[in-house]
């Protein structure tokens, strides 16, 4: 993406000494009070509705109103990137508390062994806590790059600008958040949409291709994909693709560190933080094991293991955490969508096969829906905050800032973890839980078929090849596998008219429209996000 020029206010705030402080009384009191409104907001939504809204616009209006109140008490929040933390706290805790923790605790409820439910919620908790970590870690690397899209970070950082500087670009954004309220009226995924305005020509044209193969293999040619699990199937070809990359992209950087190779030395400096990631993913991936041991120990479900199978089970469930949050990041990072269910799906998928247990099945299902959504989330968060800071021109302010940034979402977090302890029982006591969690226990109650298993192997082949003709920067396979894991052919047609208007308005106002069209979609996609989270939460409460 191409370099972004700030406003005056942006420029004088990032010269400023410090950064605005996560931990200062009137940031900490309106995060945790935007925190506490987002996990509850976010659970009621997903209990009733089965999705999770996008709250992090909520808290930057929040904050840009509070800022206009004449108190002194309040002049802080003029400041965009205290309104960054805010909008980074209410993200994290919605999509804390609805998708990492009260979805993956209601499948041991549904399943029938509530003795599992304290010991999950602890477990998914920590897990959602390093997830969050990890991509604080990978944000700026070769394998996470701040350049790419994070389309929903891009939306929060525009209105955010818009809102501080007005002028020509409000418009632009106010022109683009008007568009995205009128189709979502309508009921068209405006999102996608605007996402095919910013992201990758080649990644959203893979993204696109899959939704609308996904959505019409049916009606045209009376192949349902989802039965044959030909998704499924080119994700885990994708995915293990994917994982080969990464590891080379690892050793590439190890190898820099170690050469005085140009090339090597180019590489490396393209990614400051490149020369920590192979001690990242060592630390998560012990970290990992760690929590994977604690759930097998505190649930009880090693009783029906023999060591040998536990010692797999472990491995492979922090195996999965890590492809999981690998694969929803990547997906997330391009197209502004991140498949957890259906990732998370087909780590259970692979259990099954296996043969674990039923109870290890319940762990492994929990533990794999806890990870990512908080991973993709902070992704988001984090590019929001780059593009507010100048992407990178002051570097000593760019790494304070991630650090407050993941001090709110800290707190967000924190704050998802309390309401969810403290509302989880009222809840299932009125059987109440994410419809997902039931889609999770029928699929460990089915199980699978050899049929099945052999149409997994099958396509992975061409998600495999389809993710090494593509390579890591564009990441083909997974992306397409992504379209085909939804069933949305709408979203592929709203995909495929933001490329051709892309393409038109490229052509007709040359390589300057490319600041436009990020401005004008990142209203799209506020504006969608925007009348999603006011029209489902009436809905939901209308229940």
């Amino acid at each position: 993406m191409s370099a972004v020029p700030t406003s005056e206010a942006v420029n004088r705030q990032r010269s400023a000494e410090r950064h605005p402080r996560a931990l200062a009384p009137s940031n900490l009191i309106l995060t945790i009070v935007l925190s506490v409104f987002g996990a509850i907001v976010g659970i009621q939504i997903l209990v009733s509705l089965g999705i999770t809204p996008v709250t992090s616009q909520i808290g930057a209006l929040a904050a840009m109103t509070l800022a206009r109140i004449p108190l002194s008490m309040f002049r802080g929040f003029r400041n965009i990137h205290a309104q960054n933390l805010a909008q980074t706290s209410i993200s994290s805790a919605t999509f804390g508390a609805a998708n990492s923790l009260f979805l993956p605790i209601g499948i041991p409820f549904l399943f029938g062994l509530p003795q599992m439910i304290v010991p999950m919620l602890v477990g998914v908790s920590l897990a959602m806590l390093l997830d969050a970590w990890m991509l604080y870690r990978m944000f700026d690397t070769t394998l996470f790059p701040a350049s790419s899209p994070w389309p929903l970070g891009i939306a929060a950082a525009e209105s955010i600008k818009a809102g501080d500087a007005g002028g020509k670009q409000a418009w632009v954004l106010l022109g683009g958040l008007a568009t995205g309220v009128a189709g979502a009226v309508f009921a068209l995924p405006m999102s996608a949409f605007g996402v095919a305005l910013i992201g990758g020509l080649g990644a959203m044209t893979a993204f696109g291709g899959g939704l609308l193969l996904r959505g019409y293999a049916l009606p045209l040619f009376h192949v349902d994909i989802a039965k044959l699990y030909v998704p499924h199937g080119m994700m885990i070809g994708a995915g293990i693709v994917a994982l080969v990359q990464v590891a080379l992209q690892v050793a590439r950087v190890a190898l820099a560190k170690k050469s005085d190779s140009p090339t090597l030395a180019i590489a490396e400096s393209a990614a400051p933080r490149a020369a920590g990631l192979d001690r990242s993913i060592r630390l998560g991936a012990l970290g990992y094991i760690a929590i994977v041991v604690m759930l097998a120990v505190t649930t009880g479900m090693y009783v029906s293991m023999s060591p040998g199978s536990l010692v797999l089970f472990v491995l492979y469930a922090a195996a999965a955490a890590f492809v999981h949050e690998l694969l929803v990041g990547i997906a997330a990072m391009h197209s502004g969508w991140f498949p957890a269910f259906a990732v998370a799906v087909i780590t259970l998928l692979l259990g099954i096969l296996i043969g674990f247990p039923p109870e290890a099945l319940v762990v492994l299902a929990g533990f794999s829906a806890a990870t990512g959504p908080a991973f993709a989330d902070m992704g988001y968060d984090l590019k929001a905050g780059h593009l507010l800071r100048g992407e990178g021109a002051d570097a000593a302010f760019e790494m304070d800032g991630r650090r407050q940034q993941l001090i709110a979402g800290m707190v967000g977090f924190i704050v998802a973890i309390l309401v969810v302890a403290l509302s989880y029982q009222v809840l299932f006591d009125n059987h109440e839980t994410a419809p997902i969690s039931a889609a999770y226990v029928a699929a460990i109650k089915a199980g699978i078929s050899a049929d099945a298993a052999r149409n997994l192997a099958l396509w992975a082949i061409p998600g495999a090849l389809l993710q090494l003709v593509g390579g890591s920067r564009r990441q083909l396979g997974v992306l397409f596998a992504t379209g085909l894991l939804i069933a949305s052919p709408m979203a592929g047609w709203m995909v495929a008219i933001g490329l051709v208007a892309r393409i038109i308005v490229q052509r007709v106002m040359g390589t300057g429209s490319s600041k436009h069209l990020r401005v004008f979609a990142g209203g799209v996609i506020a504006g969608d996000a925007l009348f999603s989270f006011f029209s489902g939460a009436v809905r939901s409460f209308r229940k």
